[in-house]
């Protein structure tokens, strides 16, 4: 065999465990979705009644892998309105058991149902009468007998070419994990503002920052009054920053902006003696102070405006320009 053949023999053998590890976890996911659709949808109910109604936490819990998996179904459900956290099945009995109330639920995972290191939790769980869910793939299992709630997942075999390494298992397991969390997040009408709560950091932040943390004062824009004449309009522009003023009446409504597009498009002999009420662009659009950044981002792209003036109550209080968004890292 020459070292090309060799060569691609070898490629072929890789992309050959590839494609077995994804096709594994695609058809154990489909079985799992097939089953909880079926003959384990009360149960996935129940499990989100019984967690949507715990006043303290749902605490996680798994050993090696399954704890890896833990772990992220509990920062999913942190970070989605669920308070969750994990729980070392290892360290449960030296101490740690005390993080478990009887206000919370634990979601013990266990694709065997037989880890020894979570004992010390399910006891604890029934001594205490804590809802104990379990998610596991035996029936006939410690976990699967003793869970107060169990989803079971359907039988599957692990992409592991020697059947050990736990891979199609915690996948299934890691979907129906993000499964519960997306359903308790529908079920207590987690919102974006939600989210971006949890989220200020990184581009997840920047994409829930408000029009109201990022506007100018609405001091930054020259104000005149309709009956302004032109020739003092054209003056106070350049003492802004954004190339237009406001046109506001005595009761302090927006009425109108003149930007520098309207002096062009007004250009004519009289223009310094004409009032402002007939040059400017009236009922301006506006965007709300408590509105997403990426929404104003968004309303200015579709509208072909590059700044933008920030209203409460029908009342301006501020500017906003494409610059301010860009430059505050919203895209």
């Amino acid at each position: 065999m020459t070292q090309s053949e060799h060569g691609d023999l070898s490629v072929a053998k890789d992309l050959l465990a590839a494609s077995d590890v994804l096709d594994s976890a695609a058809q154990a996911i489909t079985d799992l979705k097939a089953s909880l659709l079926s003959d384990q949808t009360e149960v996935f109910v129940q499990i989100i009644d019984c967690l949507s109604a715990v006043t303290g936490r749902v605490i996680l819990t798994g050993m090696g892998k399954s704890g890896y998996i833990a772990r992220k179904i509990a920062a999913t459900m942190a970070s989605t309105g669920t308070l969750a956290s994990y729980v070392h099945p290892g360290e449960a009995a030296h101490g740690d058991l005390g993080m478990i109330s009887t206000h919370d639920a634990v979601i013990a995972i266990s694709n065997s149902g037989e880890t020894a290191e979570l004992t010390e939790i399910i006891d604890y769980a029934k001594r205490f009468a804590i809802p104990l869910i379990g998610l596991t793939s035996k029936r006939d299992s410690t976990l699967g007998d003793r869970g107060d709630l169990v989803l079971f997942l359907p039988p599957h075999h692990e992409a592991c070419p020697i059947g050990l390494a736990p891979t199609t298992s915690t996948t299934a397991t890691l979907a129906l994990g993000d499964a519960l969390a997306m359903a308790l997040l529908l079920r207590a009408g987690f919102t974006e503002t939600d989210f971006g709560v949890f989220h200020p950091g990184g581009k997840l932040g920047r994409r829930f920052v408000h029009v109201s943390e990022i506007m100018h004062p609405l001091t930054a824009v020259p104000i005149v009054a309709p009956s302004t004449l032109m020739s003092e309009v054209v003056v106070s522009i350049p003492t802004g920053r954004f190339g237009c003023c406001g046109v506001m009446d005595a009761d302090g409504s927006l009425t109108g902006i003149i930007t520098d597009g309207d002096l062009r498009r007004h250009m004519a002999p009289d223009l310094l003696s004409r009032p402002a009420a007939e040059i400017m662009t009236a009922a301006p659009k506006t965007i709300t102070a408590n509105a997403l950044a990426a929404e104003a981002l968004g309303f200015m792209n579709r509208n072909r405006i590059t700044g933008i003036f920030v209203v409460e109550d029908d009342q301006p209080v501020g500017f906003i320009h494409v610059h301010d968004l860009l430059q505050a890292g919203v895209m």
